[in-house]
């Protein structure tokens, strides 16, 4: 195992067992199958953040390549470039003439000696005009070139992306592609060469293709953001003219093959699911450079389109019956593979196959202190909301549950356009944990059910979006299940707005609402947006009335607000600004209603450093003890 922690078999799982960090995460397997480099958490008294980590999977010898303490950066992701090279993408909070920003940078480590400097070197950055806030953005990793990289970022102005090729064994960056106006992304074929390039003039996106050749450029499409007739690329086949791209089909997003040689660009349909979205990226196979499945969120995860790879993920599933078995990183002869097994009562286990041995071995769990056996079911259920639309969810209830009404937490998810899926939640296994049967809806405006769906949440905060946040706890009251004088909403980032949304429309029928890094005033989350690259984008979805808007904030609407509430935020939030929680906080405060307020130094969006997270789930304890 990489990590021999032994898990608590406590009848109650502490707070910590929750709230801590993965263990272990981004398990990579090296191109050549010798080596698996990962993420381990650091939590000691002096040290708190994570180390990359490799090690010889013939040998079982470790060695650490570097490590980075939370407060100054979290470490994003990690990739092998090569055999011999890792590439470690990081990200820290800062500000721009004022403007608070995120920023990412990407290292090159090697597992040879250690040795680990910026992708971009600073000689190259002195050169610019404008030094991009972004450039850990790789379009290519080129694997007939393992000595190189390419790099996409605004390299020259601040609306204006690019393509550089960067060395791994020089400071050396040599101009691949010019960088164009209004360019947001940038897409490579099978062979290496630039083909596609995606620009956003405000809200409107322009996909345009440039022939093999390098010598003509033609649009491909152009659609406005949040439309129904828009085409995203996804990447090239093996064939150089013909491009895997998203659409809608009968309603639903799907993935499509065109021939971009074709004036008609007609699309054939490659995969869909009649239910649901499918997104995603697509799977490529290292020994034939072609297209062979995608990563989607529905179902398993993974859908392969090659008999081979199916059979080998059956065998898998066969293997691990009880789980979804994501086959992620494989060599390049696909001989080893790591899948990551997780579930509704599994946190993740990562696991190496290994098709000659026909061997199949546990590496390290991502959350040791969180035992299968401890951890409460999490089921499907769907109810109909007041107009009559069929609004789908999953419902966790505390093990050993029989019958009868219990404490319940309504928890609606961020976004608002994403997904709540099944699988394991940290947050939801807490709350059932204690005691409460947890809801979770996908209200209208959430992503994977298809457009109209999606659609019905534009502009919609605090409407029909939030009736369904309210249906849905009517429900759960009407089934049976929950205890209607101990009910508390909880919910982070929109959900946080979605919850403290509930408190001041309907506080009779809530004992409490928790927000973390929640929006209340809508209004100011718009105009924020302002100095951003996306401000229209942002427009379009939520709107510009602001006086509409402001009328479905909760910050203006305080004083109906007649329960407890905690507010808690990080002053590095860059997603939704710490003056959001601050000014609910104080609004509060004056109409004398019960508020406690959290702020957590350097803490972002995501709860990243260790001790927040815990401070946190401690306070919420606390005060849903309290409470319900």
């Amino acid at each position: 195992l990489l990590l021999s922690v032994a898990a608590r078999a406590d009848a109650m799982l502490p707070v910590e067992a929750f709230a801590s960090l993965p263990a272990v995460s981004n398990v990579q397997l090296s191109p050549d199958g010798q080596h698996v480099a990962f993420l381990v958490k650091i939590d000691t008294p002096d040290v708190q953040g994570a180390a990359v980590r490799f090690m010889h999977l013939d040998t079982d010898e470790f060695h650490t390549l570097t490590y980075a303490e939370t407060r100054d950066f979290v470490i994003n992701w990690i990739r092998w470039a090569n055999n011999e090279q890792v590439l470690i993408s990081a990200r820290f909070p800062a500000k721009r003439w004022g403007t608070p920003t995120t920023e990412t940078r990407l290292m090159v480590a090697s597992i040879k000696d250690g040795e680990m400097r910026s992708a971009l070197p600073p000689s190259f950055l002195r050169r610019l005009d404008w030094v991009p806030q972004i450039q850990d953005e790789i379009v290519d990793i080129l694997p007939s070139d393992p000595d190189h990289i390419l790099l996409e970022g605004r390299f020259d102005h601040k609306y204006n992306t690019g393509i550089v090729k960067t060395s791994l064994v020089k400071t050396k960056v040599s101009r691949f592609e010019r960088g164009r106006d209004n360019a947001t992304d940038w897409v490579t074929d099978r062979q290496n060469r630039a083909r596609i390039v995606i620009l956003r003039d405000d809200a409107t996106y322009y996909i345009r293709h440039q022939d093999p050749d390098g010598k003509k450029w033609s649009n491909l499409w152009k659609f406005e953001a949040f439309a129904e007739d828009q085409v995203w690329p996804l990447g090239f086949s093996l064939d150089p003219d013909m491009l895997y791209v998203r659409a809608y089909h009968e309603g639903k997003q799907a993935v499509f093959k065109v021939r971009v040689s074709d004036p008609a660009l007609e699309k054939e349909l490659v995969f869909s699911d009649p239910d649901y979205d499918v997104d995603g990226s697509l799977i490529y196979s290292a020994k034939t450079d072609d297209v062979i499945g995608i990563r989607h969120s529905s179902g398993g995860g993974y859908t392969f389109w090659d008999p081979t790879y199916k059979k080998l993920q059956d065998g898998i599933n066969k293997a691990l019956p009880d789980s979804y078995n994501r086959l992620y990183s494989l060599s390049d002869d696909e001989r080893r593979y790591i899948v990551l097994a997780t579930s509704d009562t599994n946190a993740g286990t990562y696991y190496i196959g290994d098709r000659d041995k026909k061997s199949l071995l546990q590496l390290a769990r991502r959350y040791p202190d969180l035992p299968t056996d401890q951890m409460a079911e999490k089921g499907p259920i769907s109810y109909e909301a007041r107009d009559g639309l069929t609004i789908e969810g999953y419902l966790t209830m505390p093990r050993g549950y029989v019958d009868g009404p219990v404490p319940a937490i309504v928890f609606p998810h961020g976004g608002p356009i994403s997904f709540e899926g099944s699988g394991f939640d940290y947050w939801t296994q807490y709350f059932a944990s204690r005691g409460y049967a947890v809801l979770q809806m996908n209200f209208r405006g959430s992503a994977g059910y298809g457009y109209d769906f999606m659609a019905s949440g534009l502009q919609g905060w605090g409407l029909e979006m939030q009736n369904d946040v309210e249906d849905g706890t009517r429900w759960l009251v009407e089934q049976g299940i929950a205890d209607p004088d101990r009910i508390c909403v909880v919910g982070a980032s929109y959900g946080g707005y979605a919850a403290l949304m509930e408190a001041a429309r309907n506080p009779d029928l809530y004992r409490c609402a928790v927000s973390f890094a929640g929006v209340a005033d809508v209004a100011y989350l718009v105009t924020s947006h302002r100095r951003y690259s996306n401000y229209d984008v942002v427009r379009e979805q939520i709107g510009t009335d602001y006086s509409e808007l402001r009328k479905r904030s909760p910050l203006h609407n305080a004083e109906a607000i007649n329960i407890p509430v905690l507010l808690a935020h990080g002053t590095d939030d860059r997603s939704v600004r710490i003056r959001h929680s601050q000014r609910m906080a104080k609004e509060l405060e004056k109409e004398g209603k019960d508020v406690t307020y959290l702020e957590f130094e350097d803490g972002d969006h995501f709860l990243s450093l260790q001790e927040h997270r815990i401070a946190f789930f401690r306070a919420m304890e606390a005060f849903l003890q309290e409470h319900l």
